[in-house]
This record gives structure tokens, C-alpha cells and sequence, in this order.
């Protein structure tokens, strides 16, 4: 939705079927698509599964894929400006990094996810505030005051829906747990737009 909302002509890809994606969609394994049709877009970008990389893996001890170094190859083979959005913990994984935050935005959740700029592609993100306010307890009622922590089996999905605080109103209960806000993409999505066409009027 923010690289919608940032002016592009939007395309998904995922292995599994998403009936609630609001844009055009192709089931597919996204890698191999990338690799062999990303050259015919003007900027890609992915998030690869995080499970291996979460807080939650750490706890259940279950395997998973590590996909960001087969994501990167894919992209870079595209020849094209690009980002890779995961969580916090996947930093070791990460080349550079950019973190971006909720509060940044103005939204009532901190959410921070990293981004790895490659294809010559630079991201500047907003100040990062200082974190005021508290998170209110996983499961328990958002309290006058707090943040809303987006994660488990967390109540009042109306209001993580809410502009407020993922700004995502078609999005359901597990698609908000995955999710970025698409405040964190329409800039992203803003910079990529202004770096191309710069690019293009330097050609």
C-alpha cells in the first residue's frame, strides 16, 4: 500500500495465496520470480520469510529457511534498485541497514524493521524519536497512553487496523502480525521514485 500510495503500479508475489492482497498478484515462489522477471521493474522489493531470525523461533527452537542471502542474489541479479524489509534480529543477516519506526510517523507502535538498500539505492530515514510512551502488555487492552505491540495473540484488532496505529483496515489478525505500516514503504517507495529519476535525467 505505500508503494502505492507513492505513485507505483503495484505487483505481489508470495508462495501462498493471499485473497485479501489489495493489488495485482501472482502466486509464486518469490525469489525465482525475482530472478527471472525483476529486471522488468523499476524497483523491487522483498521480505523474506523471518521466522528464522525471530525472537519467537529462539523460544520454539523449530527450523526455517534463511532466505535473505538467496533473496539478495536473486535481486542483484536483476540489475535493479532494491530493498529487503525483516525484523530486528535479523541485523547479522543484513548488509547496512536502515531501521525505521513507527513513532517516526506518528503512528501509536514503534514496529521496527530494518531495510537493506542494494542496487545503488540509498534510504534516509526520519529522526528516530525517543521511545516515551510504553508498550501495552501482549494480549492485554491498549491503555490511554500506550503503544500498541502488533505481535501474538494481541487483542483489539480494530484499532491495529486504525490509522492510528498500522493504518491497514483490510488487513486481518495474522496479516497485521506479519505487517509494516505503509508509511515505512510510501517513503521508501518516494526516495526510490526520486533516485530513479534522477538517474534517468543524468542519462
Amino acid at each position: 500500500m505505500g508503494y502505492h500510495l507513492a505513485g507505483y503500479r503495484v505487483l505481489g508475489v508470495d508462495l501462498d495465496s493471499q485473497p485479501r492482497y489489495p493489488f495485482a498478484f501472482v502466486q509464486a515462489d518469490a525469489v525465482e520470480f525475482i530472478a527471472e522477471h525483476g529486471h522488468r521493474f523499476d524497483f523491487v522489493h522483498a521480505s523474506p520469510p523471518c521466522q528464522a531470525q525471530s525472537l519467537t523461533w529462539k523460544i520454539n527452537k523449530r527450523e526455517h529457511p534463511r532466505l535473505i542471502a538467496p533473496t539478495r542474489e536473486a535481486l542483484e541479479s536483476t540489475g535493479r534498485p532494491w530493498v529487503i524489509e525483516n525484523v530486528m534480529e535479523a541485523r547479522d543477516d543484513l548488509r547496512g541497514p536502515v531501521m525505521l519506526c513507527g513513532a517516526a510517523f506518528g503512528l501509536r507502535t514503534y514496529r521496527h524493521r530494518l531495510f537493506e538498500p542494494g542496487g545503488g539505492l540509498a534510504i534516509t530515514p526520519p529522526p528516530h524519536p525517543a521511545h516515551t510512551a510504553p508498550n501495552a502488555k501482549m494480549g492485554r487492552p491498549v491503555a490511554e497512553g500506550e503503544f500498541m505491540h502488533v505481535v501474538g495473540n494481541f487483542s483489539n484488532v480494530p484499532l491495529a487496523r486504525s490509522e492510528a496505529v498500522m493504518d491497514m483496515h483490510w488487513a486481518t489478525r495474522d496479516g497485521l502480525r506479519e505487517a509494516i505500516p505503509p508509511a515505512y514503504t510510501q517513503l521508501i517507495g518516494r526516495q526510490a521514485a526520486a533516485w530513479l529519476g534522477a538517474g534517468q535525467a543524468a542519462a
